[in-house]
């Protein structure tokens, strides 16, 4: 299983999965109660810049992956290798047994606390070039 990193999210992620599955509808509920905020509300309907926020996309994406991983291994799905992208590292973390879900949750809510505080203080931006020639970049 492979997990996506942030940048990922987009608002109504994990719905479909909420309202399809009991276990997703459990796994969301006790992320809400671990966080002391409805994440669920933010990640079914929320706005999409306050879902984007660093602070609030990282444990919402990880979530998903949660609720996911919940569904399938109470359907007798395990990975038998997994891996992420940045973020997607810690979902893959879960999946491997090495972080209780709400643990990752909590560890990752503050990073993303951290990691937003960090850039209102320092502000900035990334970018990914695609395509270009080394000339074109620096250019």
């Amino acid at each position: 299983m492979l997990f996506p990193g942030q940048g990922s999210q987009f608002v109504g992620m994990g719905k479909d999965y909420y309202d399809a599955f009991p276990e997703a509808r459990e796994t969301y509920r006790a992320a809400n109660d671990a966080l002391g905020f409805d994440i669920a509300e933010l990640s079914f309907a929320g706005d999409m810049e306050e879902l984007t926020l660093t602070k609030n996309a990282q444990p919402a994406i990880l979530l998903h992956s949660i609720a996911v991983l919940a569904v399938l291994g109470a359907r007798g799905v395990k990975p038998a290798v997994v891996a992420g992208h940045s973020l997607g590292e810690f979902s893959a973390l879960v999946a491997a047994g090495f972080f209780r879900p709400l643990d990752a949750l909590r560890i990752v809510r503050r990073r993303g606390e951290l990691m937003y505080e960090a850039g209102v203080q320092r502000p900035g931006t990334m970018a990914a070039i695609i395509g270009l020639d080394e000339a074109a970049v620096e250019a």
